[in-house]
This record gives C-alpha cells, structure tokens and sequence, in this order.
C-alpha cells in the first residue's frame, strides 16, 4: 500500500513539473519570426522597447478606440476591461513621419491565473500622413521586403499582403482560426490604403497602414482567391523595370440627337 501510495505521488510530481517547465518553456521563448515581435511575452516587450506611452482599449470592430495613460490602466482600467483588451502604443518621429506601433496580445486558454502572461499576437503600425509604398521599409525597419520577383504577394482594391521566411509550427499559438493545426502559419506584413490602390499598382502608392501577423499562405491561395490577387513583387527589380502604363485616352463625348 505504502508503496502504491509513493509511486502515485512521483508520477504526480512529474506531471506536476511538466507543467511548469511548459509554462517555463512560454515565458522563456523568444519571438516565432525574424520581425523580433510575434509571440514575446509582455515583459519581454516591456524590456525591449520600455513602458508604453499609453494604452488603448478597441471599442468597436471600426477601429474606434480610447486611450489611456500606462498609469490609469494598470490602476483600474485594465480591471475593467481585461488586460489581453488593452494595446500598447509606442509613437515614434521617424523621417518627419509619426509611426505609431500598438501591439496587441492574446493568452493561453489553458492558464486561468489571474496574473497569466500576455503574448505579442499583432503589431499594428500607423503612419501620419500617409507614406509611398516604397518608403516603408525605411520607416519600419522590422519590414525587410524580398527582392525575389516570384515572392509571395497578393493585393485587393486596398491591401498589400507579404509573406516573408518559413513557416513556424510554434506560431499556431497566435492564431485564433479554426482548424489551425491542419496549415502552415508564417510570418506576415499586410499594409492597407484607405483611399485605395491604383491599378496598376505604382511604388508610389499611398500607405496608411501595416499590420505584423502570422497568416497562412495555403489558406490564402485555396480559401480567399477571389478576394487576394497575385502580383508581381513590388520590391523586385523585374516590378521596378516594368514599363510606365499608357496614359488614359480621354474619350470625347459624341452629342446625340432627337430622332
């Protein structure tokens, strides 16, 4: 009996220290990608870029948002909220340009601590005013575009999407989609222009906006063709030696007449 009883308590305590050395093995891992973002732990970004300057709370799926001081969120307003709800803002002066990244967070679903750690699961980034296209590599340096005609890009009437490097089995911890575990996630920069994007698409087309996720190159090219069109690498030097388009041909109105 005695013995019964101690080789129960050993399995326990394997499964016991299992459990923390997963938990150990989250909180130590580092970023899934080469942007340096994805998948570090709050604290981790709070040790790499310092406090944030504020805090935001998303109110509506509009992208309405409030904003906080760092101080009145982790007070109460983080309480009210939940703390995976707040973004982290983080404003920089780049080439006369305001770039402001936010950094939005997800959690293990299995972890119901009250203190449990948040995980970098997208980094949007917002420039005022607008950029060319061929300017956001300069201003975001995570953004290190291929040079590779061939490289994987898609477009819509407002968006660029990239894929950049191999995929990361560990990144389907960022992904909420169903079915996960049957795709491949990579690393992806999806830019947007509100006022849309000229057909042809020129390296001088305006950028409000870049988001760094994980998104999965399969499900783009099976689930969403009708919506994201293939295009040539607008980084490449085959898009650069590209012919300018003909210029648009005014027609001139024929009048019509009575019968």
């Amino acid at each position: 009996m005695a013995h019964q009883t101690v080789s129960r308590l050993f399995i326990l305590a394997l499964f016991c220290i299992g459990i923390v050395l997963l938990r150990l093995d989250l909180l130590w891992a580092g970023p899934y990608f080469e942007d340096g973002y994805l998948g570090l732990t709050q604290t981790q970004l709070h040790d790499k870029l310092g406090l944030p300057q504020a805090v935001r709370d998303r109110k509506s799926a509009l992208r309405v948002f409030t904003y906080y001081p760092i101080t009145d969120w982790d007070q109460y307003f983080k309480k009210v909220a939940s703390p995976e709800n707040g973004e982290d803002v983080y404003t920089f002066k780049r080439d006369g340009i305001d770039v402001r990244y936010s950094f939005s967070y997800t959690f293990d679903p299995n972890d119901h601590n009250d203190q449990r750690p948040l995980f970098v699961r997208l980094v949007d980034i917002e420039f005022t005013p607008p950029v060319a296209l061929n300017k956001v590599p300069q201003l975001v340096p995570e953004f290190k575009p291929s040079e590779d005609a061939t490289a994987p890009v898609f477009r819509s009437n407002i968006m660029l999407l990239f894929f950049s490097g191999s995929p990361s089995p560990e990144a389907r911890f960022l992904v909420r989609e169903k079915g996960k575990e049957a795709l491949d996630w990579s690393l992806a920069f999806q830019m947007f222009a509100l006022q849309g994007l000229p057909d042809p698409l020129t390296s001088k087309a305006p950028i409000d906006r870049l988001e760094i996720s994980t998104q999965s190159l399969p499900l783009v090219k099976l689930r969403q063709r009708n919506t994201h069109e293939p295009v040539l690498n607008p980084f490449s030097k085959a898009f650069a030696q590209q012919p300018p388009p003909p210029p648009a041909v005014k027609k001139i109105p024929v009048p019509k007449y009575a019968d």
